[in-house]
């Protein structure tokens, strides 16, 4: 151990996570990750730079508190909405059944008591936001129906960590007080969430709008971080936890005209506080004790991976998306998440957990976190293989057999739309303004209803499924336009359409060049990139601008 000076210590760990956050990019996994890793070297079971973690500690729920301040600031209720029922009332069933799962688990298999498994099953109901909109941004499949479905559940794991934090300060009271200290919770919380409401209507915007009128911009970021912490303190002080008062005040801070602007501000001092949150998660895990432990680690990571996807596959298919749909969101979402970290750690401070269960909990959800982005791209790769057709019936469906009945011929339509995003959505309105007839293909069956509703031609299916291709007369069809956002769907779309025209003239979306090698030589193919169109829009707008600037002071 080494007796160093506070401000020292901390120096050398941020410089440190610096050193591993850059290492875990380089490798493509996500920045927590080497934060835990350089926590774990730091700490007092390796190197022991720290031997007393409690200053760390300290700086660390202040970290969280932060954290959970700017998620009541930016959550939005929009984005659950945007996926219907399977992101408002898939995610619940996700969280509730998951949370049984691990219940039964912890105590059935595990041997665990009544309230650790019940600690257990809800850090299992919790994913990782991080890992998984890296995921997604990486493969530019936020926009897919996969992607959207994950993010949609991704909100209300971090919504529900507040209500779950309640429940595990509540496990820790003894059986008998149970209900009494229930009752008492919720009659403080409801208190608190009157008064943070209050404040919102009448303090909050009298007392910003005076701080705003100095037009100190450190007196600004001085008063929400004081809101923030003594939200969090006000709440310590009734008996519940303090990020449950962190992400109320959020929450009313983000109605106002002030809330960008607090996030904007705060932000980066979240993430300096919540560097070292993740440091002293990491301090906490002995690799010694994960060395002599490595078959219950590894038992724990099967039944995770193994659990989670399957829940979440059977919930999404309930909720009618195809089978690749839900296989790419349970993969996706069987991780374990950073919020998870909080719950195991509110319950070792509530002597509901020991330091064998944390240590059990930190190590599985490293390794979850690890193998998420290997798992969704070896399953990506692997899906279309597996639904590839036989050439045989690539044969078969190129010819019209002669006795199929006319009636039961598809219809002719010069223009298939595959996709009716936002991209999709505009240029139908387009075809129809211009008189031009089209057919869509969309898989999501929210947006289905709408073409129903609009009476649009339209047919329910995968665009990258060769079957649904089949069906439909693309051997009449001039130009075929793939506008969905997710980089699977596009490649097969393409060749399973080829195959059934290879004259077919294809406009297809793409977010980068490399996408675009191999499929431009396939046939006649033109890709369109969204982001590279806006930049040609914008220099086209600047230069028309520049020109008239240059041709006024001409004649001036």
């Amino acid at each position: 151990m080494y007796d160093l000076d506070p401000a020292i210590v901390i120096a050398i760990l941020l410089g440190a996570a610096l050193i591993g956050g850059m290492l875990a990019r380089r490798v493509g996994q996500p920045v927590i990750l080497g934060y835990l890793l350089v926590g774990v070297v730091t700490g007092p079971y390796v190197l022991g730079w720290v031997g007393d973690v409690t200053l760390i500690k300290s700086a660390a729920t202040i970290g969280i508190t932060l954290l959970m301040f700017t998620l009541g600031l930016e959550v939005s209720f929009t984005q659950l909405r945007q996926v219907g029922n399977v992101g408002v009332w898939g995610g619940t069933l996700q969280i509730v059944i998951t949370f049984a799962a691990g219940f039964l688990l912890g105590w059935a298999l595990l041997g665990w008591t009544l309230t650790q498994s019940a600690v257990f099953g809800l850090v299992l109901s919790l994913s990782s936001t991080m890992v998984g909109l890296k995921v997604l941004m990486e493969r530019g499949e936020l926009g897919s129906i996969q992607g959207r479905i994950m993010i949609a559940m991704l909100i209300l794991q971090d919504i529900s960590v507040t209500i779950m934090l309640v429940i595990v300060s509540l496990l820790g009271q003894p059986a008998d007080n149970l209900f009494n200290a229930f009752a008492l919770a919720v009659g403080k919380a409801a208190i608190f969430i009157a008064v943070a409401i209050g404040m919102g209507l009448w303090v909050l915007p009298w007392g910003f709008g005076r701080i705003g009128g100095v037009r100190s911009r450190e007196l600004f970021i001085l008063s929400v971080l004081v809101l923030c912490l003594m939200a969090g303190f006000g709440t310590h002080i009734l008996g519940l936890s303090a990020v449950f008062g962190a992400f109320v005040i959020g929450l009313v801070l983000r109605e106002s005209i002030f809330a960008h602007q607090a996030l904007a501000e705060i932000t980066p001092l979240r993430d300096v506080f919540a560097t070292l949150f993740f440091l002293s998660l990491g301090m906490l895990l002995n690799p010694v004790f994960v060395a002599e432990n490595w078959a219950t680690i590894l038992l724990i990571v099967i039944c995770i991976l193994t659990l989670k996807t399957c829940i979440v596959f059977i919930i999404v298919c309930s909720f009618r998306y195809s089978n690749k749909i839900a296989i790419l969101s349970g993969v996706g979402l069987f991780q374990i998440g950073e919020f998870s970290f909080v719950l195991a750690q509110a319950g070792m401070e509530n002597n509901i957990v020991t330091d064998q269960f944390y240590s059990l909990i930190v190590a599985s959800a490293v390794i979850t976190m690890i193998l998420t982005p290997v798992l969704f791209a070896f399953v990506s790769w692997l899906l279309p293989r597996l639904a590839r057709p036989s050439a045989a019936a690539k044969k078969d469906a190129l010819l019209i057999s002669p006795d199929i009945d006319a009636g039961n011929i598809p219809e002719s339509y010069p223009v298939l739309l595959a996709g009716y995003g936002r991209i999709g959505r505009n240029i139908a309105a387009n075809l129809r303004k211009d008189g031009i007839k089209f057919q869509v293909i969309e898989f999501d069956p929210e947006l289905v209803s709408e073409l129903r509703k609009e009476n649009i031609p339209h047919i329910y299916g995968d665009a990258g499924n060769f079957h649904i291709l089949s069906q439909l007369n693309l051997k009449d069809a001039d130009v075929f336009v793939i506008t969905v956002p997710d980089l699977l769907t596009i490649k097969s779309a393409i060749n399973y359409s080829l195959h059934l025209n290879p004259k077919l003239k294809i406009l297809a979306r793409m977010h980068s060049r490399k996408e675009t090698g191999k499929l431009s030589a396939l046939g006649d193919i033109e890709f369109v990139s969204p982001e590279y169109e806006a930049s040609n829009e914008f220099t086209r707008r600047i230069l028309d601008i520049s020109a008239d600037s240059y041709d006024k002071n001409l004649l001036i």
